[in-house]
């Protein structure tokens, strides 16, 4: 949960939502990056978003501890894991 003087975002489940009668615009897709990714490496994620960008595809990136994890909408969600698995080949 994200709150904000123009108001709260939640992330969770479709489901969930449905079940709660919680509005939203978009269904996004959650990629987790396998790799372990240090919080202070620089580039990593810049690379990865600029890759999918130059493919019209937009990304909200939350980075945990140990992995990045990606959102990407629903409609996008395929093009982008066959990018991603471009990149890690």
């Amino acid at each position: 949960m994200f709150r904000e003087d123009e108001g709260m975002t939640l992330i969770l489940n479709k489901k969930d939502a449905d079940l709660d009668s919680i509005k939203y615009k978009d269904v996004w897709v959650l990629i987790t990056l396998t790799v372990h990714s240090d919080l202070t490496a620089v580039g990593f994620l810049a690379r990865i978003t600029d890759a999918l960008a130059k493919e019209g595809i937009s990304v909200n990136a939350v980075s945990a501890y140990y992995h990045d994890h990606l959102f990407i909408l629903k409609e996008k969600s395929e093009q982008a894991i066959e990018i991603l698995k471009r990149l890690s080949s």
